[in-house]
Parts: structure tokens; C-alpha cells; sequence
């Protein structure tokens, strides 16, 4: 399979795109990756968005977005661009356009790039399938071309930049008459308008392709690179996105495991990260995820290259496994939890993995992050744990303890080659890229008992663990593997988005039955330091599985981030709905500040909460809306009795301690 889309699979290669000078900040080709965010107060205050755009600047934003989603907008831009001049910022900015062809060559006039989505900019949405000769098609592409082209010459003529930015939730129903609902759709959409421009000889432009669904996001970038290299179109720089990604740990873990997978394959050259926060909170967040490749060629080591790449990089498929116990086949990713740096472990510690202990009822209660496996190195658990969840000791530790047949081993490599005794149904080995030699793949194949552990200290991680999965399937290795990663000297929101980044690209490729973070390579603490870090890793476990659309462990909600077109507090608002319905594990539930936003940015959702107007929202069950203009304080109320009236409601359950 031509693997094209990816410089290098072993080693780390920036892909070479052309140059694109938006206002004097190029993008593209040697230039450093860009980062960007997008205003949230209403265009047509300019003092505000000034204020605003200010702020976003000191934080690093290198481009501004701002939404114009009609002529007096996109005129007002002209004012907000004078006033930031006036105080001394010159940022480029760029005018963000949805279904208004006017309000584009009217911004494209004034500022320095504008963004158009090729699923609204010449066609309305009806949700219709519509059947479509080659005659008929035509006619389309020729009907868009005569509306499209208008705002490309004037591009051209003033030198002004155009993002095309297809989103997963807002093709054309053109598009998905012919190509469904799919990565190659939305490459499609983008490929429609790309050979428009160049056929006008017009080439300023940067690409994205956004899904709030990680999976779909990566693997349509990927196929857009490998598209535009087999029509023989320019190398046009990439604009990288999860879009909707939500707020908090859970927007941060997402756009790391979308937008870190894509940096790790060398894609990318300007990074948005969509958080419902203020703006200025998105940039730290998209410059973190950027540094980590700055010197990466320097520090990583060198990993040969792959001769026979096994997966299909542009569509979904997990690797074929046996079944050990619990782990592989069909079973969950299952999150293993490092208890190994705690001595003399009690009942009450175990609240760190989610697993509750009530001394009053002489119980455990296990919540929806309840880790399936914890390691305790060398200091085996004591007592009786709760159903379902298992210990793993090493190995020494493990033949000199009582009731061997309730807990497992973890062997090095040196242990499982030797003939000693071993628990007879599953037994973990630790390993390296190094040790999987051909001995040890043999003695795999045979071994029914055996899960593998991988792990890594390479800076190039994620490729190198990578690597070891190409080579257990090139091989026909077919045991389950836990994906295993340890940080040191880092920040907490570094390790976020790092292990976000490590763990949930493997996975979004199919890879992984598990996952571990371990604690190995942190400085001593107290207990207490210990438990609540213990306990972060779980959740971000847990949350890397959830993102990377692996394992649904809890509510999510794709929410906007704002612009100035929301029509409600949205950080209240998505505060308030997850105060009611965080309960409800595997449930979708999507959050826009307005119907640009709205049945197509969601399209992963069950259900929406849609700003329609001042104070009135309109509910949708998947992309069909079924109550409209609801008084905005009787909203949350009939959003949870739309979810009573499909059967998904359950009341939440408080535990005992």
C-alpha cells in the first residue's frame, strides 16, 4: 500500500508543503508551526474583539479567526484590523465564513485570509439524498464553480490567503449522496474546490479537515495528503483541528490524540485547538503540543525503517488478537493502574483507581473509571480486592506470595524464555523493540497465557511502539498488548497531552488492548502526592480510551468552543448540562452556541442543545431536531426527558464512603 501521506514512519519528517505569506507570517515549507485561535464577542463590537484579540496575541497566538457571518461583520473587520494597527499589533487575521459568498469577498478585501467550508459556502443543507448521474454531478460542480469563483479572484488580487476547511459534520448533501458520510467525502469536498483554484492559478491556500470523532479527523488528513499527491495538486499546508473538542481535561486529552497523532506522522503547519474556554486559554495548550517537535529529530533515536506497513492508515481496523482472559479479541482496552511506588496498600486506596471502599457496609463500589488491573511491583495487596479487579506483581514477588492463582505475574523477557513455573492462565512480559527477537516471536505464537507490556524511552515513542506492533503482525503474533508509558520531569498538563498523544495514536490505528502509565520515572513523594497522582493517570487512562473512541466510559460532549455568533454562555451552559448528565456512560451529547454550529458540527452527537435565538434553543435527537425555540431555563429539563423518552436515562447513584 502507497503510504505517501507520511514523510517518514520511523523517524520524524516535517512534510515539505509550499509557502503560503499570510500577512507577513508565512506558513508552510521550514516556517515553525503556527498557532492560531478565534474571538468569541460579537464582531460588530470592536472594542471588545480588539480587547480580545490583545489578549490572544499576548498568549502566543500567531492568527486570529474571526467569524463574519454576514456583509455588516465582514465590514466591521476593517475597524477591528485599524484599531489593532492603531495599538501597535499587526497579527494577520483571518475571516471565518459560513454560507455567505458576499460576506467572503467583502473580508477578502480587508483582511489577510479568509476560511470557507466547501460544505456551506455554495450549498444549503436539506439532509436529502439525492441520486446523481455524471451529467447531473457536473452541472453541480459547475454551478459551484460559478460561486466560487467571484472570491478566489479577489483572493488572488489582493493577495489574500484562503483556509478551505471541510468539517466531518457539515457535507454538502451533494457530497454524501455520492460519497457518504467518510473520510474520502470530506477529502472530496476540499479536493472540489482546491482544483477550482488552481485552475485559476491560484495556490495561497492552507487545508483542514476537522471531526470532533479523532478517528475520522486523522485519517481524512491522511487521505487528503495522499490524495493531493495523486492528482499531482500542490503540497498546500495543513491547518490541524479537532473541532468541537469540549472543555477541560476531556478537550485537552482530545485534541491531543487527534492533533499529536498527525504531528507524530510529520503533518501539520498551523494548530488550532478548539476548547470551550476562552480563546486565549486554546493557544498554551496548541504551543505545548507543538515544542514537543521542535528538537525532535535531535533527541530521538534512530528506529530502522518498516519494510511492510500491515494497517490501512486510512480506515478503522483493530488488530487481530487471541483472547487471554479478559484482554484482546473483542474485549475493551483494559487500563492497568501503577500502584507499584505505594508500600503497605489499604482498602482506602483503592478510591485512587475507582474502587470505593464503604466501611460501614463492608463493600466495594466501583465507579465508571474503575481500573480493570493494578501493578503493585513488590509490595502484593494484602487483603481480598473487589470483583473484577486483578493484581499483577513481578514476578520474583509473585512465586513467593500466597494464592498465586489470584494474582499475575510480570516476567522480563529472560523469565518467559526459562521453563519456571508461571500462572496458568495469564502472564504479563515486559518488553522492548530489543526484545522482540525471533526466539521470543516463536515462544509467543505458542503461548496462550502470555500479554505482552510494551514499553519504551525513546523520544520518538509513539513510532517505535508502533514499530513493535508491525512487527508482532508481520510476524503472526496475534497476543494481546498493553501499551505502556512513563514520564518524568514533566508537568502535569505536559503529561496530558504527551500520553494523550503516545498512547491515543497507536490506538486510533488499531493498536493497543490496554494501556498503563506508569510512575516509574517520578521523584518520590508523600501518600497523599502519590494517591492523587495515581489517580490522574487513571482518569487520563481512561480519558486517552474515550477520545481515541476505544472505550465509551462516560458522558461526552461536543461543544463548541464560542465565536461571536453564540447566542448563550456556553462554558455555564456546558457546566450545567454535565452537572445534570455526567452520569450517563457512552451517552454523546452536543452543545452549540448557534445553527451554523449546529446539526452538522455535532454530527457524532445523540443528542443537541442548539442555539436558535436569544434565550431559545432548539433539541435534537442525532440530526433530526425535535423541539424548537424551548425557553432557554426549561432546556436542560426537556433535554434529559428527551433522553427519558429513548430509554437512556438512569438516575444518577451516589456512593457510599
Amino acid at each position: 500500500m502507497n503510504k505517501s501521506y507520511c514523510p517518514s514512519m520511523t523517524e520524524y519528517k516535517r512534510r515539505k508543503t509550499r509557502v503560503v505569506n499570510i500577512g507577513g507570517v508565512p506558513m508552510g515549507g521550514d516556517y515553525p508551526i503556527r498557532v492560531q485561535s478565534m474571538t468569541t464577542v460579537d464582531t460588530m463590537d470592536t472594542l471588545g474583539s480588539v480587547e480580545q484579540c490583545i489578549r490572544m496575541i499576548e498568549a502566543g497566538c500567531e492568527y486570529i479567526r474571526i467569524t463574519a457571518p454576514s456583509i455588516k461583520e465582514a465590514e466591521n473587520l476593517k475597524h477591528i484590523k485599524e484599531e489593532l494597527n492603531r495599538r501597535g499589533y499587526n497579527v494577520p487575521l483571518v475571516a471565518d465564513i459560513h454560507f455567505t459568498p458576499n460576506a467572503a469577498e467583502v473580508a477578502a478585501r480587508i483582511v489577510e485570509k479568509v476560511r470557507v467550508n466547501p460544505g456551506n459556502y455554495a450549498d444549503k443543507k436539506k439532509f436529502e439524498v439525492i441520486e446523481y448521474n455524471n451529467e447531473t454531478y457536473q452541472a453541480e460542480l459547475d454551478r459551484i464553480r460559478d460561486r466560487f469563483v467571484p472570491l478566489v479572484r479577489i483572493c488572488k488580487e489582493h493577495g489574500t490567503a484562503m483556509r478551505i476547511g471541510t468539517n466531518h459534520g457539515s457535507l454538502s448533501d451533494r457530497i454524501l449522496s455520492r460519497y457518504g458520510d467518510t473520510p474520502l467525502g470530506m477529502v472530496e469536498s476540499a479536493l472540489e474546490f482546491i482544483r477550482i483554484c488552481e485552475s485559476e492559478g491560484y495556490y495561497d491556500l492552507v487545508i483542514s479537515m476537522k471531526a470532533s470523532n479523532t478517528q475520522v479527523m486523522v485519517q481524512a488528513y491522511r487521505l487528503l495528503v495522499q490524495k493531493l499527491d495523486e492528482e499531482g495538486l500542490q503540497p498546500y499546508p495543513l491547518h490541524l483541528g479537532v473541532t468541537e473538542a469540549g472543555e477541560a481535561e476531556d478537550g485537552r486529552i482530545k485534541s491531543a490524540v487527534g492533533i499529536g497523532t498527525l504531528l507524530e506522522d510529520g503533518l501539520g503547519d498551523t494548530v488550532r485547538v478548539s476548547l470551550t474556554e476562552a480563546p486565549e486559554a486554546e493557544a498554551p495548550v496548541a504551543k505545548a503540543l507543538i515544542d514537543r517537535y521542535t528538537h525532535r529529530a535531535e533527541k530521538a533515536d534512530p528506529i530502522k525503517p518498516i519494510c511492510n506497513v500491515p494497517i490501512d492508515p486510512f480506515q478503522y481496523h483493530r488488530r487481530e488478537t487471541i483472547e487471554v482472559e479478559n484482554l484482546g479479541a473483542q474485549n475493551v482496552p483494559r487500563v492497568i493502574a501503577d500502584l507499584s511506588r505505594l508500600t503497605a496498600i489499604q482498602y482506602a486506596d483503592l478510591k485512587s483507581v475507582g474502587h470505593l471502599y464503604s466501611m460501614l457496609l463492608d463493600k466495594f463500589n466501583m465507579n465508571d473509571l474503575g481500573a480493570d488491573y493494578i501493578y503493585t511491583g513488590d509490595n502484593p495487596i494484602t487483603f481480598m480486592l473487589p470483583n473484577g479487579l486483578k493484581e499483577i506483581v513481578n514476578y520474583s514477588s509473585w512465586q513467593k506470595a500466597e494464592h498465586t492463582e489470584h494474582r499475575h505475574p510480570l516476567l522480563t523477557v529472560a523469565q518467559f524464555l526459562t521453563d519456571q513455573p508461571r500462572h496458568a492462565k495469564l502472564n504479563f512480559i515486559l518488553a522492548t523493540i530489543n526484545d522482540l527477537t525471533s526466539e521470543v516471536l516463536e515462544r509467543l505464537k505458542t503461548d496462550g497465557t502470555a500479554v505482552l507490556m510494551l514499553h519504551t524511552t525513546n523520544e520518538h515513542a509513539m513510532p517505535e511502539l508502533r514499530k513493535c506492533f508491525f512487527r508482532l503482525m508481520n510476524n503472526g503474533v496475534q497476543v494481546p498488548c498493553i501499551i505502556k508509558r512513563a514520564y518524568g520531569q514533566l508537568t502535569s498538563d505536559e503529561v496530558q497531552l504527551y500520553a494523550s498523544t503516545d498512547v491515543g495514536g497507536l490506538l486510533i490505528d488499531g493498536l493497543g488492548d490496554g494501556v498503563m502509565l506508569g510512575t516509574e520515572l517520578l521523584p518520590e513523594q508523600e501518600k497523599g502526592a502519590w494517591l492523587q497522582t495515581i489517580d490522574t493517570l487513571n482518569k487520563l487512562s481512561f480519558g486517552i480510551l474515550q477520545a481515541a473512541r476505544t472505550r465509551m466510559s462516560k458522558t461526552e460532549y461536543i461543544s463548541c468552543p464560542s465565536c461571536g455568533r453564540t447566542l448563550f454562555d456556553l462554558q455555564e451552559t456546558t457546566a450545567m448540562i454535565r452537572k445534570r448528565t455526567d452520569h450517563l456512560k457512552g451517552v454523546k451529547i452536543g452543545i452549540m452556541g448557534c445553527i451554523v454550529n449546529g446539526p452538522g458540527e455535532m454530527a457524532d452527537a445523540d443528542y443537541g442543545y442548539v442555539g436558535v435565538g436569544k434565550d431559545k434553543i432548539a433539541l435534537y435527537r442525532g440530526q433530526t431536531v425535535v423541539k424548537k425555540s424551548v425557553p432557554a431555563d426549561r432546556a436542560v429539563d426537556e433535554l434529559i426527558e428527551l433522553i427519558r423518552e429513548d430509554a437512556r436515562w438512569i438516575e444518577p447513584v451516589k456512593l457510599e464512603e
